[in-house]
């Protein structure tokens, strides 16, 4: 052992300054400020590294030499690594350690001799310089341009997904409750299929168990859609209106109503998630169309109308395809359950009045309404393809849509608390804009299922016969959804006028139902009624197109966005059940209710947009702020426990500049639970 503080070996005899040999098999090794680790050789060398290296020659200056075998190193500067039998000349003779222990100006003349014999540091540099540098024909501006195109080419996707799946869902949805009720209706196949389980009473009660439960949903849906997150909510409301499909494979009380029930708690919830993740898409196009902007970088909130232009185009994208599941939801009865219905001079014998002059739904309505009855293995086969058209969305959702929100979004939208998370969309309910927009909320409930039960079927059924209810509601469908596309004229006009426009044309539409009896059995006034098919599928697609896009325009912090779509789709619920309350009164007090709810929706909505227009202060409450545990799952990447300031050190932490984006923006902060904020 030779030199100061140094460790000997004993079975090569190294010495070594300041320096820890590990390992050394049959060799010497002299190093200064080195390690040695596992070497079967001669090393010598000044700030060096040696690992693994056998049967070979280094003679090195700030070298690392790693996995070498059979060749002859000599480098300055250098690393290397795994080099195999590379035939390098030979270093020459090593000098004895005492030689470096003595001489101070050895490792000089080291380093001019390896300097001399091998590359100088100008190459060697060189050489390191071309691996290590960008390549020449690299464009980072371009590359960057191309990232985010793609990044904006997964949102249109994620978009049109969305779409697809939401229409299939909702197609399926009613094209197989709708199939199911009119056999259910008839008596000779109730009789003959179902004589022991009082089918008719449990129809009555699967419409009970879909209308009656959402009324609960405010309470569950927002920490359903928090918990899960929205793509996920998404997911899980698909998967149950899949599973209400497979239910009818065995029709019996213990499938047909639990599975209606558990239709009526994935309905809110699944809207919900749809509305706010469509939405979620327009303003993350805008980050990536803006990325070079300091608040998108920042990931700070938006400025304020900003994202309006994408909001309005993928809303009127979804829509455009939403109502396209009223066509797909005739897909049964066009192509399958028509071919057993008899003609309107059967079904239709008994009804003496239409229209307004109806009471209820259809009376007089023939109870038998098959001339022949489908098979089981028919009926199977027609199951089977909307059983595989539902497993399709869920599919959609799954393989196609992204997330809605940031890993670490995601984490803070649910780490304010679950107590929080129940109360906020109350507490939403005292903003005045929402208060206005709850009768055009009631009305967009009102009129979607009336079209579909009372006009459907005491004007048009009533009028055509049941052979023609599938055309009357295609017609309504492909109205509705290439008139969405006049959303689109938001990008020019002013936001109420497509609104105020569908309010228009179903007032109007009311009106003319309202004093309008059409004869039984007339089928004449079939262009008239396809025509007031359309029109309200017209309305229907401004109204509820306008509505969506309002909504976003109004509220664009990501934190708000499920409360407020959650409590669109609850009075929306509220609706849908109230009309299936009032199934039994007259045509004219419905019509009444109808027009009467279209007054009051329009007079709060102007009211609204007034106090807007007088910047009128709203009342937002405030979202508090994510309490993270300090185990578990943490930040993924913005959080790093190891930068300076983390543990609280230094006056200034992250607490004073991370504020929330509900307390920052417009630097209205109060020191109370809700902030005022100008219109």
């Amino acid at each position: 052992m030779r030199g100061c503080g140094a460790h000997g070996c004993q079975c090569c005899g190294a010495g070594h300054r300041g320096a820890e040999h590990v390992g050394a098999g049959s060799g010497g090794a002299g190093h200064m400020g080195a390690r040695c680790w596992g070497c079967n050789t001669w090393v010598r060398g000044l700030g060096v590294l040696g690992i693994g290296v056998q049967s070979i020659w280094v003679q090195s200056l700030g070298v690392l030499a790693q996995g070498c075998s059979s060749g002859g190193t000599r480098h300055m500067g250098a690393r290397l690594g795994d080099a195999n039998r590379v035939p390098l000349p030979h270093p020459g003779p090593l000098l004895p350690v005492a030689a470096m222990e003595k001489d101070p100006t050895y490792y000089q003349d080291a380093a001019k001799a390896v300097g001399g014999n091998g590359l100088g540091a100008e190459g060697t540099e060189a050489q390191l310089d071309d691996f290590v540098s960008t390549h020449p024909d690299y464009n980072e501006e371009e590359e960057e341009q191309k990232y985010f195109r793609r990044k904006r080419l997964g949102v249109v996707k994620n978009v049109l997904a969305a779409s697809l799946a939401g229409m299939l869902t909702y197609g399926v949805y009613l094209g197989l409750l709708q199939m199911q009720l009119i056999l259910h209706y008839d008596e000779t196949y109730r009789e003959v299929k179902y004589s022991n389980i009082e089918l008719e009473d449990i129809d009555r009660k699967v419409l009970m168990g879909i209308n009656i439960t959402p009324v609960a949903a405010l309470l569950y849906t927002p920490i359903l859609i928090r918990f899960f997150g929205t793509k996920w909510a998404m997911f899980l409301a698909v998967g149950i209106y899949a599973l209400f499909v497979s239910s009818n494979y065995w029709e019996r009380y213990y499938t047909l109503v639990p599975s209606a029930v558990a239709i009526g708690v994935a309905i809110v919830p699944l809207w919900a998630s749809m509305g706010n993740y469509i939405t979620r898409m327009a303003q993350k196009y805008y980050e990536y169309v803006n990325y070079k902007e300091e608040h998108v970088q920042e990931q700070q909130q938006a400025p304020r109308g900003a994202c309006n232009t994408y909001i309005i185009i993928f809303q009127t994208i979804f829509y455009a395809c939403f109502h396209l599941s009223f066509v797909c939801a005739q897909m049964p009865m066009l192509f399958f359950l028509n071919n057993y219905l008899y003609q309107l001079n059967h079904t239709l014998f008994g009804v003496k009045h239409c229209g307004t002059l109806s009471h209820g739904t259809l009376p007089g309505f023939n109870k038998t309404v098959l001339q022949s009855l489908p098979r089981s293995v028919n009926l199977i086969i027609v199951e089977s393809a909307l059983m595989a058209a539902a497993f399709l969305a869920m599919l959609v959702v799954l393989v196609l849509c992204g997330s809605a929100y940031r890993p670490t979004e995601e984490i803070d939208l649910r780490s304010i608390g679950w107590g929080n998370i129940f109360q906020l969309p109350f507490k939403h309910m005292r903003d005045y804009r929402l208060r206005h927009l709850f009768p055009l909320f009631i009305y967009s409930g009102f009129e979607v299922l009336f079209v579909c039960t009372g006009f459907s079927l005491n004007y048009g059924v009533c009028t055509l016969g049941l052979e023609k209810l599938a055309y009357l509601l295609m017609a309504y469908g492909f109205s509705a959804s290439a008139c969405s596309s006049l959303a689109l004229s938001m990008l020019r006009l002013r936001r109420h006028i497509p609104l105020l426009a569908g309010i228009l044309i179903h007032a109007a539409l009311l009106v003319t139902l309202f004093f309008w009896a059409p004869e039984p059995r007339h089928v004449v006034q079939a262009p008239l009624l396809y025509t007031i098919a359309v029109l309200w599928g017209t309305g229907s697609a401004l109204n509820k197109t306008s509505i969506s896009i309002l909504l976003g325009m109004l509220y664009t912090d990501k934190e708000r966005q499920d409360f407020v779509f959650t409590i669109y789709h609850w009075w929306q619920a509220l609706a849908i059940f109230t009309v299936y309350l009032w199934s039994g009164l007259p045509m004219k007090a419905k019509l009444s209710i109808m027009l009467l709810a279209l007054v009051v929706a329009v007079g709060a909505y102007l009211w609204m947009e007034h106090k807007l227009a007088q910047h009128m202060a709203y009342r937002l409450p405030r979202i508090p702020r994510p309490r993270h545990k300090m185990h578990g799952y943490r930040y993924l990447e913005e959080d790093n426990s190891d930068e300076t300031g983390s543990e609280g050190d230094g006056g200034s932490s992250n607490d004073d500049n991370d504020r929330h984006p509900a307390e920052a923006t417009n630097a209205d902060e109060l020191p109370r639970d809700d902030e005022d904020q100008l219109g």
